[in-house]
């Protein structure tokens, strides 16, 4: 066992005794990192916030899941169970809307729903319940307080380079023909949380790459009409709470009878029989939450862009997003690529955690490597001989005819970005993959869009 995994070993024995940690110990913590395990404090630092520890003290168990002690008062055991599991449904479901990552506090995604189990395990056990009204109610104006302490128990010490920035990139590239200019645009109002606003604007689609592997060797213009993305590819933590909020795309425990389901319906499925293959049972692995969800078929990533009022990206809009104002370049960032730019070549043995790479110029993570992206269009090596020059898409007349419909589509559909296990030919931003619908794999993950309204 490496001094690395003996540290995480230590970590994991501390949380299975508690989940909250003060700042001091915090500190503590990074110092043994540090000076027993040889790591660097960057190291130190990610393997604390992917433990989901909890830093602070005096924690408002109701205050977390929004209730208060008239709520709770003379409530019996089953009346409690009823209305605290309630109560956690209604904040995962809130914080996910929201965006989640990262929250106002300075806590991850991860953090928040370990903070949310422990206030639910914690208010609908009677022993736990009492034992936590004893020692905690008592306090005057503990919401207050405990929003203080929060605000204060971060250490100072130089985070790592997987810090999830707090507030939205507003310097952009703006591309006229093969020239860039850099110039300031505020994001609108109504941006969501953890989403970047894309400009609408003219960009050259396409390359002039004529190695056979790819479809993309003609560079035309496109028009794309302003949307937003998501920062991040959707991540594991958020993935669960759609699985938990629509049972039907849980992952199948019993491959047998969810063959005999779809064939007793005379449909194809939605998926196939390694949906979600890395998870046990309907949870990811303990320290993936911040990791790209992968194992998931085109139909799921519908599914979960729908129930959250988006839908996922045309490939014109993709391509648009990835290039971050820049024309005519091979990534994101440039024509050359390194390991220090992004997640391929199997370097880090599998997906790595969302904003461990630099940012584009829309601000936008993991838009080369990582995992692939699946985008709306049916997938169509000539397309670019047919396709509009304003807002294009292939196998339907708009955007909302495919997220309408999409149950009843069955073609290949198109995937962007490359992933971690790639060649640097396919992290090429104008590169285009294909795969059918209901194929899942350990490099095929998803983020989302939306259209922009007044």
């Amino acid at each position: 066992m490496s001094k690395r995994e003996e540290f995480i070993a230590a970590i994991n024995v501390l949380r299975a005794a508690s989940q909250s940690i003060t700042s001091e110990h915090r500190k503590g913590l990074l110092q043994q990192a540090v000076q027993e395990y040889g790591l660097t404090v960057e190291d130190g630092t990610a393997i604390l916030n992917a433990s989901g520890l909890i830093v602070g003290e005096g924690i408002n168990y109701l205050d977390v899941l929004g209730l208060t002690l008239d709520e709770i008062e003379n409530k019996n055991d089953a009346e409690m169970l009823v209305l605290v599991n309630e109560a956690h449904r209604k904040a995962y479901n809130g914080s996910l809307q929201a965006g989640g990552l990262p929250r106002a506090d300075g806590r991850t995604q991860a953090q928040w729903y370990t903070l949310l189990n422990q206030a639910r395990d914690t208010l609908t056990h009677p022993h736990k319940r009492r034992h936590y009204l004893e020692k905690y109610v008592h306090q005057e104006n503990v919401s207050k307080k405990t929003e203080e302490s929060i605000q204060k128990t971060e250490p100072e010490i130089q985070e790592p380079k997987s810090t999830l920035p707090k507030t939205p990139q507003t310097t952009i590239r703006t591309t006229f023909s093969n020239s860039s200019s850099t110039q300031k645009l505020q994001p609108p109002d109504n941006t969501p949380q953890s989403m970047v606003f894309i400009p609408g604007g003219e960009f050259l689609m396409g390359s002039d790459n004529k190695d056979g592997e790819s479809d993309e060797s003609l560079i035309h213009s496109v028009y794309v009409d302003s949307f937003f993305m998501d920062r991040y590819p959707v991540t594991n933590a958020q993935f669960k709470m759609f699985v938990e909020a629509n049972p039907q795309w849980r992952r199948p425990t019993d491959l047998y009878f969810w063959n005999i389901k779809w064939n007793s319906t005379k449909k194809k499925p939605e998926h196939d029989g390694d949906y979600l293959k890395h998870w046990h049972e309907n949870n990811y692995p303990d320290d993936k939450a911040n990791h790209p969800v992968t194992w998931v078929s085109w139909y799921a990533a519908m599914a979960y862009a729908k129930w959250l009022g988006k839908r996922l990206p045309s490939e014109a809009e993709w391509e648009k997003a990835a290039r971050g104002g820049v024309s005519g370049q091979n990534y994101p960032w440039g024509n050359t690529i390194d390991s220090t730019m992004a997640n391929y070549n199997n370097t880090n043995g599998g997906p790595s955690e969302v904003g461990q790479y630099p940012v584009n110029g829309y601000g936008l993570y993991d838009m080369a490597g990582n995992v692939w992206e699946w985008c709306l269009d049916v997938s169509d090596a000539e397309f670019y001989l047919i396709s509009s020059q304003h807002n294009p898409i292939h196998g339907a007349p708009s955007v909302n005819s495919v997220t309408n419909e999409f149950t009843d589509e069955s073609v290949l559909r198109v995937l962007r970005g490359g992933s971690w296990i790639d060649s640097p030919l396919l992290l090429r931003t104008a590169f285009r993959y294909k795969n059918n619908p209901r194929r899942t794999l350990g490099r095929i993950g998803f983020r989302c869009v939306k259209t922009v309204t007044a």
